[in-house]
């Protein structure tokens, strides 16, 4: 069954089964009250007809007098107390009542019975006869003008719940499309981004509060993301196909010339062989790179801890000698510990101290200082080619590099920022770069102390 069906079909029996029991709580209070008004009136007439018994001449027959208090349709009768009838009166349509089994009762009593289908007030009162004994009056008044009133009744409560039933289906039908609506707009689109390959949004003419137009919007802002993710996904698939085409050719080009001169030209040989190993360590840099920026999203498992950050700088500044024989300043305004992933910020500090190495022929130093009450920060400053002002917010996009880039000191990925950053993100520090052409960069990662003041 369809969501449609579903609303209308649950709607609109939810509803008649509310109303249906409304309406029978209804009609079943009514005919309570009803009844028992009339076993009230009946009670009080038989009260009255006892008394005035008591205040009538002897000489007056007692039938004649009960003739006097007869119900229209009714019967009363006097019945002693061993059971014998001591007078009835009955009307013409009622004979029948004179079949009513005959029974004195010692309290008085009133209710209400059936008799050949047709319900009568029955009241029986104790009186003291003419001779002093004790017998009953009992007095039955037939029903059938209120069950009339209670079949009309009834009647047009039926009649009301199957009119009520018209505006119930209509309304549960005109819920059914705005709850729809945009469920099927929503599948529709979604039919069409199947076929065509191409995102699009749902139509939200009118701005509103509710669940369903919040649930348009989640959707159109899910669209909308998912078409930048893939636009993202394009543009990362072909720089990485171009980044992994370029040593590719080297390696195939250096290999035949390899396969047709190498043996007879060691010079040659010994050239190829270089720019095959190294072609082959930067396309696993880059493979390492790109794995990472695939795959880390799933395997972030950061350990915050207290670092101090003179000894990790230490550790950069000896790396760096040992491996490249590279001299790295080191200007400590005041000594603090941060609250980081010590490996990750490693990682983070490293990579601007190899951008610094790659692009600056002269000085390089780190400094680490208290940046305020509540977060310090470690600047990597080099005096190399500096960036153009418009190429800053750039830097940190996948496989961005400058145009100076290609007279670097080693080939590049442009990926070591892209990660940086989100190694950044990671651990809510904040990144700077300040730059100016011809003068040198300032990288600075701007983290929170372990122990502000």
């Amino acid at each position: 069954m369809k969501l449609k069906a579903k609303i209308i079909v649950y709607s609109a029996v939810t509803f008649i089964i509310l109303l249906v029991i409304i309406q029978t709580f209804i009609y079943f209070t009514f005919k309570e009250m009803i009844y028992q008004k009339e076993l009230d009136r009946s009670q009080q007439s038989a009260v009255k007809i006892v008394t005035d018994m008591k205040d009538v001449n002897q000489g007056v027959e007692k039938n004649d007098l009960l003739r006097a208090y007869l119900p229209l349709h009714g019967m009363i009768r006097v019945v002693k107390e061993d059971g014998e009838l001591d007078g009835t009166i009955t009307a013409p349509t009622q004979q029948k009542l004179r079949d009513y089994p005959v029974k004195a009762y010692e309290e008085e009593k009133v209710e209400l019975v059936k008799k050949d289908g047709s319900y009568y007030a029955f009241v029986s009162i104790p009186i003291i006869l003419e001779d002093g004994a004790i017998a009953n009056l009992q007095m039955m008044e037939n029903l059938d003008d209120l069950t009339k009133v209670l079949d009309i009744l009834k009647l047009i409560l039926v009649l009301a719940t199957v009119f009520a039933m018209i505006p119930v289906l209509l309304s549960a039908q005109i819920l059914s499309k705005i709850v729809s609506k945009p469920i099927l707009s929503m599948i529709e689109t979604m039919t069409e981004i199947q076929k065509s390959g191409k995102h699009k949004q749902i139509p939200l003419p009118k701005k509103s509060k509710d669940e369903l137009y919040q649930m348009g919007t989640s959707f159109n802002a899910m669209i909308e993301q998912l078409e930048k993710n893939y636009e993202k996904q394009e543009e990362f698939v072909m720089n990485a196909s171009h980044e992994l085409k370029t040593p590719l050719t080297i390696i195939e080009s250096y290999s035949d010339l390899l396969r047709r001169r190498g043996q007879s030209q060691p010079e040659i040989f010994e050239e190829s062989i270089e720019a095959i190993h190294s072609e082959a360590i930067r396309m696993r840099k880059l493979t390492e790179q790109l794995l990472y920026l695939a795959t880390n999203d799933a395997k972030w498992k950061l350990h915050f801890e207290s670092v101090e950050v003179l000894p990790l700088v230490k550790e950069i500044i000896q790396h760096f000698y040992s491996a490249f024989d590279c001299q790295i300043a080191l200007h400590l305004n005041e000594t603090i510990t941060v609250f980081a992933d010590r490996q990750r910020l490693k990682q983070l500090i490293y990579i601007f101290v190899e951008n610094a190495y790659k692009y600056s022929a002269g000085d390089i130093t780190i400094a680490i200082d208290r940046l305020d009450e509540e977060n310090g920060v470690i600047q990597v400053i080099d005096n190399g080619i500096g960036i153009p002002a418009k190429s800053v917010e750039k830097l940190f996009e996948r496989f961005y590099r400058l145009d100076e880039a290609r007279n670097r000191r080693s080939g590049g990925s442009g990926l070591g920022l892209s990660i940086a950053k989100e190694i950044a993100d990671k651990m809510d520090a904040k990144i700077e770069v300040k730059s100016e052409e011809g003068k040198g960069t300032i990288a600075e990662i701007i983290i929170s102390l372990a122990n502000p003041h």
